[in-house]
């Protein structure tokens, strides 16, 4: 029997892990605006738990220290280290870390920006460089010539991963995956007993090809939120039904159906050029004690924060605007990567 563990987002934790946008990157044009929301999720973090940020220059460097401490977050919180990157997901080239045993130990698969989309080489290589920088000095670290990235796996924490076959069986990622070799590899990596898999869901704007985190969510063992969709005339309505019908024909191990909870879908964003973008409620944070929400300055955001202080009673809602990273076609969830405790 497998003795590795993936923890669900809710287990402790000891830190989170931002790469902090830059000139030399698709946020140049927005620059001002993505930082601000990136020290917002750096404020908010800081609250409860570490905080690990990559940035890309020494010059950099300085200026995020600074505007750190004129927000107040004491420099003990943070750990700052220079590592090049050519993009700001974190979550995507970020570690996945498990626990075999006791030790926490981080597993580095392989970035290709969702199956070649975008360079990708720099961020690659992050997590081995933050390694051998002194970030993660609890862990061991396990490179795995597979490639998978964090936004497209939930996990109970009690063997069950929950993904979406849109996007762990494309050919640009590993192009001989089917359902039964990825749940082999799941198993092997992740000590996963079983794999839930959802065949629909959509969001406009998005280019991982349906990560689960921008679709569904456990909240806990038993509960899963989910984007709903109401309106025939909205281009998700048929994905989105078919998804919501699929989560409503899933099964705990234990034969049981999951308590399902809808959050909203919200109005839609558009950019400059009038291309949908990917505002989504699914993709939030649990962190030690609270949960960061993505607002994006809709009617919408006010339901979606009661429903997930109805989804985690006993944890505070941060709400954070991230109405600037979805410009660049992502959101909360998916420009942050948590560390469960033992890693530093």
């Amino acid at each position: 029997m497998s003795n590795i563990v993936l923890p669900a987002e809710w287990a402790p934790q000891c830190a989170v892990l931002l790469t902090w946008p830059h000139e030399q990157t698709d946020w140049a044009e927005n620059l001002p605006q993505v930082e601000t929301t990136f020290l917002e999720i750096a404020k908010a973090v800081c609250k409860y738990q570490n905080l690990i940020i990559s940035c890309q220059s020494f010059d950099r460097l300085e200026k995020i220290a600074d505007a750190l401490h004129a927000a107040g977050i004491p420099p003990e919180k943070v750990g700052l280290y220079c590592v090049p990157s050519n993009d700001s997901w974190c979550r995507d080239h970020g570690p996945i870390t498990v626990y075999d045993g006791h030790t926490p130990v981080l597993l580095d698969f392989r970035f290709n920006a969702w199956g070649g989309k975008f360079d990708y080489e720099k961020d690659d290589q992050i997590t081995t460089s933050l390694l051998e920088l002194g970030a993660f000095d609890g862990a061991a670290i396990r490179h795995i010539p597979y490639i998978l990235e964090g936004g497209s796996i939930e996990s109970d924490g009690q063997g069950t991963v929950m993904t979406t076959s849109e996007c762990v069986l494309t050919a640009t990622r590993n192009p001989d995956a089917t359902k039964e070799s990825v749940e082999a590899s799941f198993k092997e990596y992740f000590g996963a007993s079983r794999v839930l898999w959802l065949d629909h869901g959509y969001l406009a704007g998005d280019d991982t090809d349906s990560h689960i985190d921008t679709l569904a969510r456990f909240c806990d063992e038993e509960t899963i939120c989910y984007v709903q969709c109401n309106d025939p005339s909205d281009e998700h309505y048929d994905a989105l039904k078919k998804m919501e019908g699929q989560l409503q024909a899933a099964r705990k191990a234990d034969g049981s159906p999951y308590k399902l909870i809808p959050l909203p879908m919200a109005d839609a964003c558009f950019d400059d050029e009038g291309h949908r973008l990917p505002a989504t409620y699914a993709n939030f944070l649990i962190i030690n004690g609270a949960v960061l929400a993505p607002v994006y300055g809709v009617p919408q955001d006010q339901e979606a924060i009661s429903q997930l202080k109805f989804c985690f009673p006993d944890r505070t809602i941060e709400a954070i605007d991230c109405r600037s990273l979805i410009e660049q076609h992502g959101s909360l969830h998916c420009v942050t990567m948590q560390l469960p405790d033992g890693v530093i």
